[in-house]
């Protein structure tokens, strides 16, 4: 039987990729570009996202997904945030200015360190293949699944600093410099990483998320 799965269509990034990827892994997907289009009980809820902390904010408030997103969380069913998705849990970002976010997840998401520990520069974007490394236990979330130093890859600027440290699912080390991975509290879920683009280690993440 398909898992039925909510996806947040809010013109920020490719969905189709994270669309197809669930869909492989048994979901039943509806794509809801306005809040008024969602079906009026949710079972699982993914947020998406490529691009601008400030853009995916104005998007959510625009759609009527900000409340969508926070009311969804208080039910305490499954919510995966993916990359922007991720990001805007926080409380805010210094992203081209200062702007709020959904306040799910205490903290700020700051731009990934343009210098490796060792002060040499390095390339912004953060981009490419990296190897997970535990912040906290990963039974129960959706890295259950995951090998020790699975790798997955990533394509951002900015990273999430949790306010609470057992917020951290996992982090990688990029020069020295800890990034923000993955996320978990409670039905709350969120990667940096991109799972659609992470072969069978994301499919992996995917496929837990849906066993939730």
């Amino acid at each position: 039987m398909s898992t039925p799965v909510t996806v947040l269509d809010y013109g920020i990034g490719n969905q189709l990729n994270v669309l197809r990827a669930l869909e492989h892994c048994g979901a039943a997907v509806q794509v809801v570009q306005r809040a008024a289009d969602a079906a009026a009980a949710i079972d699982r809820l993914v947020l998406p996202g490529v691009g601008a902390f400030g853009d995916a904010m104005a998007e959510l408030r625009a759609r009527g997904f900000d409340d969508l997103v926070r009311r969804f969380a208080a039910t305490g069913r499954p919510f995966l945030g993916i990359c922007v998705g991720l990001q805007v849990m926080f409380d805010g970002s210094e992203e081209m200015g200062r702007h709020d976010g959904l306040g799910l997840l205490r903290g700020q998401v700051l731009a990934v360190p343009a210098t490796g520990a060792d002060g040499r520069a390095h390339r912004i974007p953060h981009i490419g293949w990296r190897p997970l490394l535990a912040a906290s236990p990963w039974a129960g979330t959706i890295l259950a699944d995951a090998a020790p130093l699975e790798r997955v890859y990533f394509v951002h600027s900015f990273s999430a600093q949790p306010a609470e440290e057992g917020v951290r699912l996992a982090d990688v080390d990029y020069d020295g410099r800890r990034i923000c991975a993955a996320v978990h509290r409670d039905n709350l879920h969120g990667c940096q990483f991109h799972p659609e683009r992470s072969g069978e280690a994301g499919l992996a993440v995917l496929r837990r998320f849906l066993a939730l």
